[in-house]
Order: structure tokens, then sequence, then C-alpha cells
């Protein structure tokens, strides 16, 4: 995805196996947040997703000993947690680590479910990705990493399809396909309401190829059959995405 416009993200490590009570908030709400996979898979997601959030835009979403998220401030422990970042990333510590170091606790119940897509057959290299969302704590701001990601910014979503549609930035098909859920809601507080009774279904876009053109269809759409819970909802104007050069460029069926 060189040069596309991405949420934080990555795999699942072997260290993200390790959430248990000593470091982690809401594990028991994380390992029942996604009911297809075992609990400590489950957890170990959140984790990931927690680690990577920290390491490509340096968020982290915990809590010190008095229950309050952790802010950004002047302190030594601002500095230190900045200076985590690429030990993290480099393998030279770990998210348990400094964690403990710190004395906060991870938030897992803060970070919610959204989505689940999987890279069409048709990729030599795929993944089995679970979208998150959470709320930035208070007093703390993201910054890209300048390693993985070079460049960082905040939009709506809304602004984030228009800039797409006019072929200003390029956003991935689950990308896209998200920002379209986010942008029927006018708030923070309204997306993670929406998660409480939110319906996850696995989605595999599909390969295929008409009059010349190469196209990744979406559940739904005239050329991907789906049973009625499984399509994307009317809000997904674009149920395919064409290929344009290196991008796919979101169109309607």
């Amino acid at each position: 995805m060189a040069g596309a416009y991405v949420f934080p993200g990555g795999r699942v490590d072997d260290d993200d196996d390790a959430a248990d009570d000593s470091w982690c908030d809401g594990l028991e709400a994380a390992r029942a947040h996604w009911p297809d996979l075992e609990p400590a898979v489950a957890a170990a997601y959140h984790v990931a997703a927690m680690r990577e959030l920290f390491e490509e835009a340096g968020v982290l979403v915990a809590r010190d000993a008095t229950g309050r998220f952790v802010a950004e401030s002047a302190d030594e422990r601002t500095a230190r947690l900045t200076a985590s970042r690429a030990g993290i990333h480099e393998g030279r510590t770990t998210l348990r680590a400094v964690v403990t170091r710190e004395r906060l606790r991870l938030a897992l119940d803060a970070l919610l479910p959204l989505a689940h897509w999987v890279t069409p057959a048709v990729e030599a290299k795929r993944f089995d990705a679970r979208f998150f969302v959470t709320r930035v704590p208070g007093g703390q701001r993201a910054r890209h990493d300048a390693a993985e990601t070079i460049h960082g910014a905040w939009m709506t979503a809304a602004d984030a399809l228009g800039r797409g549609r006019r072929g200003e930035i390029s956003l991935p098909p689950p990308t896209w396909s998200t920002l379209t859920d986010l942008a029927r809601f006018d708030s923070v507080d309204a997306v993670l309401g929406s998660t409480r009774d939110r319906v996850i279904h696995r989605r595999e876009p599909r390969f295929v190829e008409e009059h010349g053109r190469q196209m990744l269809v979406l559940p739904g759409d005239p050329l991907y059959p789906a049973p009625e819970a499984e399509r994307l909802t009317a809000v997904h104007a674009e149920t395919r995405f064409v290929l344009d050069g290196t991008h796919w460029r979101a169109a309607r069926a």
C-alpha cells in the first residue's frame, strides 16, 4: 500500500499473546469482542492494534493508577514513552515492558470492534484484518513515525472520501469502505455507540476481470451475489474498485 492513506495497523506478533490482568484493563471485554476467535487470540488482536497505534501514530490508550487516560505533558514519562516507540518497533522492548515500567494499564476495553476484512485470494500477500475504533485520549496528538508511515493527517471521513474521489489521495478498498461506514455518523460518540449492536461479517473482496478491466468487487455487487445479511448497506454506493495504474479506484456498479 505504498503511497496510500491507511489506518495504523499491522500483524499480530508473538509478544501480543501476553495479555493478562497484571497490565491490561478490560480483558474479558476484549476476549468477547470477536466471538469467532479463541478468547486469547481475540485479546492478542487488541494488543496488536494498541501496539501498532502507538508505534505508527504515537497514540497510547492506557490508564494510570488513578484510572485516567495518560496524556502528554512536559514530564519525563512523556519523553520516555516517545523514545519507546522505536524500541518496540525494532524489537528492543515490548509494549508490556513499557506499560509496566510506567505503571500504566493498557485499556483494551476502550478499543471497540468495527469491521473484518480479508485480502482477496489474487494477492500474493494476504491478511485477515480486524478493524477497531477508539477515541484518542484527551491531551494526546497523533504523530507519524517517519518509518512505516511518512505523513499523517486528521480529516473527517466525508472529506477523505471526497479527496479520494477527486484523485487527491489513494484509499485502499477496506479503508474506503470503512470511511463510508463512518461518514454516516456525526460524532465520535455516535460511532462508538454503533458498535454495541453491530453485526460484523467477514468481507473478502473478489477479483473480477471484465472487458479488460481488473476489478475488486464487494459482497452485494451484481458481480458478487451474497446473502442479504452479508451485503454492504445502502450507504456504500461504491461496491467495486477498478485497478487504475497501481491503485484501486472506487466505482459504482
